[in-house]
């Protein structure tokens, strides 16, 4: 089971949605540029953008809320790439500050949002934002996206890899299979890689077994948990 529910209008800048789940068995977790934060499992923890698929095998009950790519630094306070493909409790990331908050949100879940709109720190990275929004939209690659961009590409690179958690080549290949999830149903996988933004069927099957683990033909007709949970 797995409900979404958006979130209040003064965070929808910084938040895509708060979620809740519990499931009884395994589901496949993959990347979507996103970080979380999560309570559950006794614990208050991190999610960090993923590169690659794992199974979570957490059968508790999860409450959660989804920064939009690029956000969560603001309100943790940590460069993303720090915590690129770890689960990190929030009482290591801020120490005595961590627990505490750590106990509130573990008695009340529903503070979530509190708990971010109470952190939020910093303006999003206008540069930053910007190169997010073409390359979820379909660019082909990323040097279509980059160079009128007002910033020198080092520094744009370096600068996305710091509020993302990984560099732009690779949240373009994250957006992509996204895409590719949002528009998976009947349609067959050569249909879906040309609508998704791919080169070719070889291309989806490609990244989809780097980035899932799994291949296009077992990922796409299986649940995909979207929440990020603990392993």
């Amino acid at each position: 089971m797995y409900r979404e529910t958006p979130p209040p209008a003064p965070l929808s800048e910084v938040v895509s949605c708060l979620w809740w789940s519990h499931h009884d068995g395994p589901k496949r977790i993959v990347p979507d540029g996103c970080l979380d934060l999560i309570v559950g499992d006794g614990a208050v923890f991190v999610a960090g953008p993923d590169t690659r698929g794992w199974e979570s095998e957490s059968t508790s009950t999860l409450h959660g809320i989804r920064f939009r790519p690029g956000r969560a630094p603001g309100v943790l306070g940590v460069a993303a790439d720090e915590l690129r493909d770890q689960r990190v409790e929030l009482a290591d990331l801020w120490g005595r500050h961590g627990v505490l908050t750590a106990e509130r949100l573990l008695t009340e879940p529903a503070a979530l949002a509190g708990f971010v709109g109470e952190n939020l720190r910093s303006t999003p990275d206008p540069e930053v934002a910007e190169l997010v929004r073409r390359l979820e939209t379909g660019v082909p690659r990323v040097s279509a996206a980059i160079g009128d961009l007002a910033v020198s590409e080092r520094q744009l690179r370096r600068r996305f890899t710091q509020a993302i958690g990984y560099g732009p080549a690779t949240f373009l290949r994250v957006a992509r299979l996204q895409r590719a999830i949002a528009r998976a149903g009947s349609t067959t996988l050569a249909s879906l890689a040309a609508d998704a933004g791919y080169a070719d069927q070889a291309h989806l099957s490609r990244d989809c077994r780097e980035l899932t683990g799994v291949t296009p033909g077992e990922f796409f007709t299986r649940p995909v948990a979207a929440p990020r949970g603990s392993a």
